[in-house]
């Protein structure tokens, strides 16, 4: 499959292309090609209004592709586990080493010994992660997998709970219709959410929308866009929003016919918020107590929320990523519920994932009625579901460590023995990474199909090159907010002896003795993925038209908004929910009967929150926000991203002082999971009591196990909330000069 060219009159191609990064956007781009090598990359060249920018990622992009420190043929460990030496081989030892591998496992231990892990490190259509490798083990016995959205399973849980989809966002033009936007936990600056987010954030404040930003940090967004910046402690969201309800509700500011109207259990709510269930009130003084937010602040928010027609609630997954992401999400769609913003232009419905129906990554857009909001396993002693079950067929993501050291004997599905690691980087990317060390010199064989020497990289027997996205022909979208399709056309021929994953996995499978693989050609495929994709045809007329252009962006008659039809004719529209309504209480939730999933969303105490004993040993709460220099750990070793943004620890001067910290001092972030070594960086954008380290940065443990790459996950907890969220953001450290 040739990629489509302009003829510039010289030997330089440009090829209309896009990446595949694990990113909020999805960036159009002209690579400048000659002789198999990208000379440069042009951004997206559409005019006014229909221009998507291209971000410094994207900019990076040749510096990503010919990156010296690629892996451009198979290879073999050579040294020990973990020490990252390697030496080159041809593909077929490679292949014959694996299959080798991958019988005595299996003759040995059965299939249930093999792992196999994959991630978002590339999302796209046919080149997606572990799709071909799951069909190539399935063939050969089947294997054990992990679930469990690092970012967004708690933001999942949430919004499947409340509204039965995720489908919960509104397309950003509509922002324009916002009187008021409050950006909760939500800095689209850095983890571009949606590529034309922040364009769109700065034309709602110039056409007059007032814009407030709740976080711990006075981050790039609120700098850019807001007005007021609310500094609050991690974890609490929950607490200022149930405060934020009580006063609605004692000075009678919610909308009552919204929620008799289109929603079920706001009572339940009620009752819990003004302290009728448990005898607490509720009040804004009891929730500055806990956050850190003034009692007076509390109350201005939710005045002017409740005043202000139409308002966007804009909840993100920073805070979603925590032990209490899923009660975030949904108390952040019951304010949205409360205030009659759901389903109405300018407003928003929360649910964290602002997702839309046209140009998403999300497939799981409702559940049937009547079904728990979440795959499980088997019914418990009660005849009900509970969400620990699902971990008996699978392994929550972000105790994947957990699973291979402790196996059957720790409840877990199977005793592992081999991993077959691709489109991740899970000893950076999840919790305890000095736990992932133990686990993974403890297997028996290990395989990464991997672009780059990462951390888990460096713990393979066996390393398989694959192409980058410049290097393959695929489709791809953005995962939040759309409304477009982008192209990925291959731009340059495999670098090295690099292959695609889907190549890899059909050579296996013909070695395997498994007919019948793969029956198609790169291009037959994406022809039959596209025509039997009916969100691809309904929106796109010309194959070849798309191809050449390399994005397609939809018009919208008007934006897109969350739940319009079932608010406008709530009788023909239900909710995809057991009631057809709006779940302020979930009957679903009490059925599982786990005091971590309440039916209705309420503030808890957890595990190393900042009333935790543990903070007399470790006082600061340690968040883990996207870089803007990197995807998750992704573009780590491009020599341009490093220099936009030198990988420090924010911390506040106050906490700085009593420390001895000076700025750009060395200083160790430690806990008893690890210890980090990076410069400070001293600032008043950071509330005291926290400390920021941006995710990403790659795991390196010296000799006496201090990491020097400052690895935010070598201080998190390898754990999840009720429902499922990653707690990244629930860690506590301390932090003291070197």
């Amino acid at each position: 499959m040739n990629p489509p060219e302009s003829d510039t009159g010289s030997d330089v191609r440009i090829v209309r292309t896009t990446s595949t990064y694990d990113c909020g956007g999805r960036c159009p781009i002209k690579l400048h090609v000659r002789d198999n090598q990208i000379l440069r990359v042009e951004g997206d060249d559409a005019p006014e209004p229909h221009q998507l920018r291209t971000c410094l990622r994207c900019r990076a992009y040749k510096q990503y592709v010919h990156h010296p420190e690629r892996f451009l043929y198979p290879q073999k460990r050579v040294g020990k586990r973990g020490e990252g030496k390697f030496k080159r081989i041809s593909w077929d030892e490679a292949y014959d080493i694996f299959i080798r591998e991958l019988d005595r496992i299996k003759g040995t231990y059965g299939n249930e010994a093999i792992l196999l892990a994959t991630g978002g490190g590339y999302l796209a259509s046919l080149h997606n992660g572990g799709l071909a490798a799951s069909r190539l083990l399935n063939q050969y016995g089947g294997y054990v997998t992990h679930y469990g959205n690092i970012s967004s399973e708690g933001a999942v849980w949430a919004s499947l709970t409340q509204y039965g989809s995720v489908m919960v966002g509104h397309s950003r033009e509509d922002m324009m219709n916002s009187r008021l936007i409050i950006l909760w936990g939500w800095d689209p600056a850095r983890m571009i959410s949606g590529t034309n987010t922040m364009h769109h954030l700065i034309r709602a404040r110039e056409k007059g929308a007032r814009i407030i930003a709740i976080d711990p940090r006075y981050h790039d967004t609120a700098a850019t866009v807001a007005h007021e910046w609310i500094p609050i402690y991690p974890g609490t969201d929950t607490a200022v929003m149930v405060a934020m309800a009580n006063v609605m509700i004692k000075e009678n500011l919610h909308d009552r016919q919204f929620l008799d109207t289109y929603t079920t259990g706001f009572d339940a709510f009620a009752d819990y918020v003004l302290g009728k269930e448990d005898g607490v009130d509720k009040t804004p003084a009891w929730a500055a107590e806990i956050s850190g937010v003034d009692a007076s602040v509390i109350e201005r928010l939710a005045r002017e929320y409740a005043a202000t027609k139409p308002a966007a609630l804009m909840d993100c997954q920073g805070p979603a990523r925590s032990a209490m992401g899923e009660q975030y999400n949904r108390c952040a769609s019951t304010l949205c519920a409360m205030t009659g913003n759901v389903g109405r232009p300018g407003g928003s419905a929360g649910g964290g994932l602002m997702g839309i129906p046209v140009g998403h990554m999300f497939r799981m857009s409702a559940i049937p009625p009547g079904k728990n909001p979440f795959e499980l396993d088997g019914p418990n002693v009660k005849g009900t579901l509970d969400i620990r079950l699902r971990v008996k067929k699978r392994i929550h993501v972000n105790t994947l460590w957990d699973a291979i050291l402790e196996g059957k004997d720790g409840g877990y599905p199977s005793d592992v023995k081999m991993m077959w690691s691709m489109c991740n980087n899970y000893v950076n990317q999840i919790g305890n990474s000095n736990k992932a060390d133990q686990a993974l010199k403890q297997l028996e064989f290990i395989a990464v199909s991997e672009l780059f020497p990462t951390a888990t990289a460096r713990y393979a027997d066996l390393i398989f090159p694959v192409t980058s996205a410049a290097e393959r022909n695929d489709f791809t979208r953005p995962w939040p907010s759309g409304p477009y399709f982008t192209m990925v056309n291959q731009a340059i021929d495999p670098l090295g002896e690099c292959k695609s994953d889907l190549e890899i996995a059909s050579d296996l499978a013909e070695r395997l003795g498994i007919e019948g693989f793969n029956p198609h050609s790169e291009e037959e495929w994406l022809k039959i993925l596209f025509e039997n994709n009916p969100e691809y045809t309904t929106h796109i007329d010309d194959y070849e038209a798309f191809r050449k252009k390399g994005v397609h962006r939809v018009d919208l008659p008007e934006p897109i908004v969350a739940f319009r039809d079932q608010i406008a004719d709530p009788e023909n529209n239900p909710f995809p929910t057991p009631s057809g309504k709006i779940e302020i209480y979930s009957r679903r939730a009490a059925d599982l009967d786990n005091p971590a999933c309440p039916p209705i969303p309420k503030y808890m105490p957890t595990a190393e929150d900042r009333f935790d004993s543990l903070a007399g040993q470790y006082p600061m709460q340690l968040i883990t926000p996207h870089p803007r220099n990197r995807v998750h750990s992704e573009l780590y070793l491009v020599p341009w991203l490093k220099e936009t943004e030198e990988h420090r620890v924010w911390i506040n001067t106050r906490d700085a002082k009593a420390r001895g910290i000076e700025d750009r001092d060395e200083v160790l972030v430690y806990n008893d999971r690890g210890t980090v070594s990076l410069p400070a960086f001293l600032t008043e954008r950071i509330m005291p009591g926290v400390v920021a380290i941006f995710e990403g940065s790659w795991y390196q443990p010296d000799e006496k196990g201090v990491d020097r790459g400052a690895c935010a996950n070598t201080l998190t907890r390898d754990d999840y909330s009720g429902g499922g969220a990653c707690v990244m953001n629930t860690s506590l450290v301390e932090i003291q000069k070197a």
